[in-house]
């Protein structure tokens, strides 16, 4: 999610003159579990308005990696206002190279289901045109496609949308999601709110599931989080690949914003930001912080899917009617020594150590300010407990008539 968006650039600006320039008061750790396995391997930086390509670079909410090229999938939340909504490629081996950011080998535009760029939100084709807001993407290697999500532009009538793209960001399948995903105002506001809504997405090691978290709860599930208390729990949705079809759902509990803003005014929030499998039954959750005049922070959480209930039918999620994901705290990002930790949005897993420990990069999203960075992070993570299966053409072909 774009969290400095207009009104609160000049917000964004302080806060990084604070915390760059030392000034931040100090990140104090959530309580809880760490895992002191996990270690930083790489921190690199590209600076915000770097042209690249013939682009200009930031905005990066979504990154995943494909283990048969050796390549990095990136995704910009640019809604076409700077140049069109596109996804680009890279390459970047941490261990060796710790300190230098990445190669960026490539950038593909993104199409519309009628083969066009999505238009700019200031040069609008019609009434019907998207004006996209991506924040997640996935590479699935069975079908060798590409899943991203956007927010969409609710000002101009854009709602949460998933969709399916081929590597050259040409639109192969539009995958329509349940009624309940879209936001209504009549007879009462419900579903989710803007900009706070597709923000995760994540691949079951087999390739047949699809998981979608939105970044805060839903309008009729409970509030936003504040400094004294957490918001209501976020969805995460089971989808089945091949179909498209929802299967089950379960209810995460953010934390409450952990540190207040030091600015009279400003935003003070905390939600999701991306989700990653670990495993058959648990999620990675990444929860981002930000607090106007502390900055920003960031939280790895793992998820047990086989805790909690399954909430997909229940229209308003509240104490008693359901039962939330059980959580670990695994790493505090303001342990790790950074000068800063900046506005983290993606995060996939990356060609293993040779020691077997597997490799976490993470990304952040710059908001086109010029006071910020895209930041790289690589975290070595423990071994995984088995080797997970690949992902299968067999249980997600592409449906009849697709793009080839």
């Amino acid at each position: 999610m774009p969290l400095l968006r207009h009104s609160q650039t000049l917000v964004a600006t302080l806060t990084a003159a604070l915390v760059l320039g030392g000034c931040a008061a100090p990140k104090q750790p959530s309580a809880g579990n760490t895992d002191a396995r996990i270690r930083l391997l790489a921190q690199a930086h590209i600076a915000a308005g770097t042209e690249v390509l013939g682009t200009p670079w930031g905005g990066i909410s979504g990154i995943d990696y494909d283990a048969q090229s050796g390549q990095f999938w990136l995704i910009s939340d640019d809604r076409s206002a700077q140049a069109p909504a596109r996804i680009y490629t890279a390459r970047w081996s941490p261990a060796q190279q710790p300190t230098q950011p990445p190669h960026i080998t490539g950038v593909f535009t993104l199409l519309t289901e009628q083969g066009q760029p999505f238009p700019s939100p200031r040069q609008r084709a019609g009434s019907n045109a998207e004006v996209p807001d991506a924040e997640a993407i996935r590479w699935h290697a069975g079908r060798q496609r590409l899943w991203w999500t956007s927010e969409g532009d609710w000002a101009r009538g854009g709602i949460p949308r998933l969709r399916e793209a081929l590597p050259t960001g040409q639109s192969a399948r539009n995958i329509p999601l349940p009624p309940a995903f879209t936001p209504t105002l009549q007879p009462q506001r419900t579903g989710p709110r803007p900009n706070a809504s597709l923000e995760g997405l994540a691949f079951s090691d087999d390739g047949c599931t699809a998981w979608l978290a939105m970044e805060m709860a839903w309008v009729q599930d409970g509030p936003r989080p504040t400094v004294q208390t957490a918001g209501g729990p976020v969805r995460i949705t089971a989808l089945d690949v091949a179909t498209g079809q929802a299967q089950q759902q379960r209810a995460y509990t953010p934390d409450a914003v952990p540190r207040a803003r030091r600015l009279p005014w400003g935003p003070e929030v905390n939600g999701v930001s991306e989700i990653l499998a670990d495993g058959p039954h648990h999620l990675l959750v990444l929860e981002r912080d930000y607090s106007a005049g502390a900055g920003f922070g960031a939280r790895l959480y793992r998820a047990d899917l086989r805790s909690g209930s399954d909430t997909l039918g229940v229209q308003a999620l509240q104490p008693g009617n359901h039962t939330p994901l059980q959580k670990t705290l695994l790493l505090d990002f303001a342990t790790l020594g950074l000068v800063t930790v900046d506005n983290l949005e993606g995060m996939a897993w990356a060609a293993p150590l040779p020691s077997g420990e597997r490799v976490l990069v993470l990304v952040s999203d710059d908001n086109f300010n010029a006071a910020q960075s895209t930041q790289w992070l690589a975290l070595a993570y423990p071994p995984a407990e088995s080797a997970p299966p690949q992902h299968s053409p067999a249980c997600a072909p592409p449906p009849p008539g697709a793009p080839a």
